[in-house]
């Protein structure tokens, strides 16, 4: 066996290793389950107040249960209908998905939606994504006709441009074929390397489209989608905000921010109702 094809696989199981390390463990829950919190309620009609069901998207190696534990419940207690998906599914694996070629993911995201627009009766919706369920709802929104279908995409830590792992995709170039096997085994991440095909189809024309209203949510201890700043959008319709600027004591790398963060999770519902919008401090981690 050649040298480099020695470290070939220990790189890539390295990469996967570090998106594994980006969430948490996760726990047999079959899809579309309905946990005690009360999301995943087919039932739920949106009030008047909050007219617009809230589907949340979770990341790379995630799942539609654990990666909200915290925040469909927190969303749910403010008065709206909250669904969440499974997406990119590799057969064979249970439990961590999002591995799927993305452009794939974005049609299940499609026909989801459209489920939960059919059984709300609502004619829009709106998307809050974590890592790459920040990034992948915009190839719905831009080649799949969502934008016709959704208010608004508010992104935590979302790679928009790309996951450099801290750098660590950088040396992908010195390890010949291990952006192939990458590719081969967990698409999903591949598509998520910088300058890969999939990124530079999504970013080409303008980060955003017409009609709907994008919100970046980002903490400069991110050590996934790196650097920190890649994450922002630009377009005439964005906001983006660094997690520090609103608490200098939030601490929340790429994980916590989109697990547990309640001073991530008042800015989102800022993002979903910002008619009703109130001041993102430190202090919003008890409310």
């Amino acid at each position: 066996m050649l040298p480099w094809k020695r470290v070939l696989r220990p790189l890539a199981a390295l990469l996967l290793a570090t998106a594994v390390a980006a969430v948490p463990a996760a726990t047999a829950h079959a899809a579309d389950a309905a946990p005690s919190s009360g999301w995943n309620d087919y039932s739920c009609k949106p009030s008047a107040s909050h007219p617009r069901p809230v589907v949340l998207v979770h990341g790379t190696l995630g799942n539609s249960i654990d990666n909200w534990l915290s925040l469909a419940p927190y969303l749910k207690d403010r008065g709206y209908c909250v669904f969440s998906l499974d997406y990119g599914q590799l057969a064979g694996v249970p439990f961590f998905h999002g591995l799927g070629p993305i452009d794939k993911s974005a049609e299940q995201l499609s026909a989801y939606v459209d489920r939960v627009l059919a059984a709300t009766g609502a004619t829009r919706a709106d998307l809050v994504g974590h890592s790459q369920g920040g990034l992948m709802p915009r190839y719905y929104l831009k080649f799949l006709g969502g934008a016709d279908k959704v208010n608004a995409l508010v992104g935590l830590a979302p790679d928009s441009h790309g996951a450099t792992l801290s750098g660590l995709t950088s040396l992908l170039p010195y390890f010949p074929g291990a952006g192939d096997l990458i590719k081969a085994t967990t698409p999903g991440l591949a598509d998520q390397i910088p300058g890969s095909g999939f990124l530079t189809k999504l970013n080409t024309g303008g980060d955003t489209v017409p009609g709907v209203h994008y919100t970046v949510i980002a903490t400069k201890y991110d050590e996934v989608a790196t650097p920190w700043r890649s994450q922002y959008l630009s377009g005439s319709d964005v906001h983006n905000v660094l997690l520090q600027d609103l608490c200098p004591l939030d601490l929340s790398e790429h994980v916590a921010i989109g697990l547990f963060d309640r001073i991530a999770f008042h800015e989102v519902a800022n993002a979903l109702d910002p008619a009703h919008a109130t001041a993102t401090t430190c202090a919003s981690a008890f409310s």
